[in-house]
């Protein structure tokens, strides 16, 4: 799977601009309907909150992913939000996000669904790729930096 073909300017909130985790979940779920990529937004919004109540998505250095296998998906989706105020995500080195990655798989596409947490948790482990990505001027610009090799 190749994942950067996977990220859509049209997915990409910058600035994503609310106060809290749960209001960035669903609005980059909102934003995944909204695309057309899958109609039942409330039970996506149910199992992204579901767990992330199991477990913080809050990854460090302001990063989250949360993330939901999704009855109904035909493929995996992605929407990427960042927020120019940092939310409480109660993320393991307590730092505030900034970046938020939600990640929806279909329930029958388990090592896809792992290649791309796996793939995202990598390249924004480069501090150069965070910092320019905190910094992109628009959600093209942010889409281009995730993706460029």
């Amino acid at each position: 799977m190749q994942v950067a073909k996977l990220i859509h300017p049209e997915c990409i909130i910058a600035p994503l601009d609310v106060d809290n985790r749960n209001d960035a979940i669903a609005r980059l779920i909102e934003l995944v309907g909204e695309r057309g990529d899958m109609n039942d937004t409330a039970t996506a919004l149910e199992l992204v909150l579901e767990r992330e109540s199991e477990r913080t998505t809050g990854i460090g250095e302001g990063l989250a992913v949360p993330h939901a296998r999704m009855p109904g998906l035909d493929n995996v989706v992605v929407a990427v939000g960042r927020m120019a105020e940092g939310v409480d995500w109660n993320a393991f080195d307590q730092k505030p996000v900034h970046l938020v990655v939600l990640v929806l798989s279909p329930p029958n596409r388990t090592a896809d669904h792992i290649q791309v947490l796996g793939w995202f948790s990598r390249r924004l482990s480069e501090r150069t790729t965070r910092l320019a990505i905190y910094d992109a001027a628009s959600p093209q610009a942010l889409a281009d930096l995730l993706t460029a090799k």
